[in-house]
């Protein structure tokens, strides 16, 4: 059998896919979905023509391809990962959409949503904070809903809490940028990003103690945990999830794809 060698780079792909899907699956004991991912593709191969003798030269060929570029499984299983989280993501987007009260930015009533979900100890957080002021600027219909995370350090809960607080009070952009803009997170750095965002602090102190402060910074880890989010930035646009400080251009993309959705 010849096969050109488009051909063989789009099985060795495929293949590294499902090799991946089954490794995932298997791990989470989904031997039964693996199974029926197997009879899909038996099913497709006959479909194309394909019987049991030329799936196995296929087979032959798409093994020596991978052992001599065995680079393209990382991209494989990247694209694997990028497709699950998006499966997981669709039940919970209306859900993780929907803001804490007053933690927004940018256009409230927008027509497009960008979450981010963020740690105020968080240095790639940090440096997203231009990125994010350049798209609300550059985009009169985005909404950015932020949903605090506080995993990095022991500092990042009150920061949050205060955050919250500042989200009640109609006060959270100028929170969020006085203390993305100073120290990181301590009492003394929280204080002044609360004095310097007009925030009434004795009455933030009552609220962020509050139950529904602490649900919801549950509630976010649990979105975070059900996406496979295991650090700050992450981001949720159109159904689709990123995860890092991707950058303005990335994100500017993204938000053009989900305004055309």
């Amino acid at each position: 059998m010849r096969f050109s060698p488009f051909l063989a780079l789009a099985l060795a792909i495929g293949a590294a896919g499902a090799a991946g899907g089954w490794w995932a699956m298997h791990g989470r004991g989904g031997e039964q979905e693996a199974a029926a991912q197997e009879g899909k593709l038996d099913g497709q191969l006959a479909e194309a023509g394909i019987d049991a003798r030329k799936r196995g030269a296929i087979e032959a060929l798409v093994r020596s391809y991978i052992l001599e570029h065995p680079e393209i499984l990382p991209e494989a299983m990247e694209k694997l990962q990028a497709r699950e989280s998006e499966a997981r993501l669709a039940p919970l987007r209306g859900a993780i959409e929907t803001p804490f009260p007053g933690a927004v930015l940018g256009n409230p009533a927008g027509k497009v949503t960008l979450v981010e979900f963020t740690d105020f100890s968080c240095t790639y957080c940090r440096s997203s904070v231009a990125d994010v002021e350049t798209l609300v600027k550059n985009n009169p219909d985005l909404r950015v809903v932020i949903r605090e995370l506080p995993i990095i350090a022991p500092e990042s809960e009150p920061a949050a809490r205060m955050g919250l607080a500042a989200a009640a009070q109609g006060k959270y952009a100028a929170f969020h940028k006085a203390m993305f803009s100073g120290e990181r997170p301590s009492a003394a750095s929280i204080a002044v990003a609360a004095s310097a965002a007009g925030v009434d602090t004795a009455a933030a102190a009552t609220f962020s103690q509050q139950p529904g402060v602490r649900q919801e910074l549950e509630r976010n880890l649990g979105f975070a945990r059900q996406l496979g989010i295991n650090g700050t930035p992450a981001w949720s646009v159109g159904g689709k999830l990123m995860t890092g400080a991707v950058g303005r251009q990335a994100l500017q993309a993204a938000v053009d794809a989900a305004r055309k959705g």
